[in-house]
């Protein structure tokens, strides 16, 4: 059973009960009156982003007659509802979104209130890394009682030697002979599990200070049908060259904006094995991390059919190692995509459950087509408008960029703020930024319609990149 956010926050927070006060409970009273439901909040969102839809498709009646001409009224449709009207409408439900989200406060809890936490990593040949990534959990200072597992999945480097000379009393080495791939890994590590809330990091990934500790407020904080947290996951290796400068804007933009706002709707649908949280009871009862290439969204999507919420944490931050090279991107990209379908197959019936979330299950189900026209039709638009002939790229498109340009505005102003409160400086990056801005999409979209028929086919299925 969902509840809303106005029920959970006249809730005392999990693990601690506190005295109402006269002057506290005025105040509460003056917060409800002020005080936007969630529901209302997703009713105005939905409804400004169909009129901004309404107002494009209007708008672009002419260029539809026009492009009819050549390959017909129905396929003219499809064409310009995946290149202009469907990204507007979700661009229009972020900017009206992230305008009304309010983050709810994360309580701060005493060190005697935070409960124990198993850190899982899994490593397959991080010889680089995975001392820094342990070194940056020994500096977390979690207050709670901590084991971490670093599970090294068979790895053929170095790896092992690096683990062998650290020692701390909470670290433990499981050394996997033979490479089984990230979610049997995780499974091993979950079998020995001995606290409430599992953690999952990634083995090149660095966690900024208090991390942990703001991950575990946030769940105690949120409502009670919690069973996840997801953490705000940023590139750490920006300054390597312009594959990763671009994939800075995408972590800081994009991915923290979907989910910010999936999380204000109460369902984010990816809780990355990056860096998130989970009750350990909740993934026995699921059976653990599926094994497949996108094993954290295929669970997450087990944990939402269950019945549970997914939140996120945008201030538990780690830093992680995105991919240099084009083709290390692109494989990246088609895992995920990948991990989609395989989402869908597994729990397509999250579709149909009545939960604000679900408009973001059925947002995901136009991305292989939407991804599709992208890659068919609008590039070679783009050559053709090169030439002169606007029947795909033509002045109609530029009315998906007014709320792309504002949307991008918005997450960059919410996430400085958020930067500033960690004492954090937003790297000055604009060559990046407008290479994510105009040829990003180029390489994307084509790179994930590759996953979706690797998918459909049934090719082979291998860790990949991350």
């Amino acid at each position: 059973m969902s509840i809303n956010a106005e029920e959970w926050r006249e809730q005392p927070a999990r693990g601690k009960s506190l005295p109402l006060t006269l002057a506290a409970a005025n105040d509460s009273k003056v917060h409800r009156r002020s005080y936007v439901s969630v529901r209302l909040k997703f009713a105005l969102t939905l409804i400004f982003s169909l009129a901004w839809a309404a107002f494009s498709y209007s708008l672009a009646q002419r260029w539809i007659h026009e492009l009819s001409g050549e390959v017909g009224s129905a396929l003219a449709h499809v064409m310009i509802f995946g290149i202009a009207i469907l990204p507007g409408f979700m661009n229009a439900f972020l900017v009206v979104g992230l305008l009304l989200d309010r983050r709810p406060p994360r309580s701060h809890f005493s060190d005697a209130d935070l409960p124990g936490i198993t850190v899982l990593v899994a490593a397959f040949n991080e010889e680089e890394s995975i001392l820094a990534t342990i070194a940056s959990i020994a500096q977390q200072e979690y207050p709670g009682p901590i084991e971490v597992m670093v599970i090294n999945d068979g790895s053929t480097d170095g790896t092992m030697d690096r683990l062998r000379t650290v020692s701390f009393p909470w670290l433990h080495v499981i050394d996997l002979k033979c490479n089984g791939g990230k979610a049997k890994a995780l499974n091993v590590g979950l079998r020995h599990a001995s606290y409430p809330l599992t953690v999952t990091l990634d083995a090149d990934s660095y966690l900024y200070r208090n991390a942990l500790r703001r991950l575990v407020e946030r769940y105690l904080s949120d409502p009670p049908n919690t069973a996840s947290v997801a953490g705000a996951v940023l590139v750490r290796n920006s300054r390597v060259n312009l594959v990763t400068r671009m994939q800075e804007w995408d972590y800081f933009h994009g991915i923290a904006a979907v989910k910010r706002l999936q999380s204000l709707f109460q369902g984010t649908l990816v809780a990355q094995g990056a860096f998130s949280l989970y009750r350990t009871d909740i993934l026995r009862v699921v059976g653990g991390w599926p094994e497949c290439v996108g094993e954290d969204i295929v669970l997450t999507w087990a944990i939402l059919r269950d019945g549970h919420r997914v939140g996120y944490c945008e201030d538990a931050i780690t830093f992680t190692n995105a991919p240099t090279t084009l083709r290390q991107f692109i494989r990246q990209r088609q895992r995920w995509s990948r991990g989609l379908i395989e989402a869908f197959k597994a729990h397509g019936g999250l579709l149909f459950h009545r939960r604000m979330s679900t408009i973001f299950i059925w947002w995901n189900l136009l991305f292989p087509y939407m991804d599709l026209i992208y890659t068919l039709v609008f590039i070679p638009g783009l050559l053709l408008a090169c030439f002169g002939i606007y029947w795909l790229a033509g002045p109609m498109t530029l009315l998906v960029l007014p709320m792309a340009g504002l949307v991008n505005y918005l997450m960059y102003m919410i996430q400085s703020r958020m930067f500033r409160e960690q004492n954090l400086t937003v790297r000055r990056n604009p060559f990046g930024l407008m290479m994510y801005t105009l040829f990003y999409g180029v390489v994307l979209q084509p790179g994930c319609v590759m996953g979706y028929l690797a998918e459909l086919f049934r090719m082979r299925k291998r860790w990949g990149t991350k």
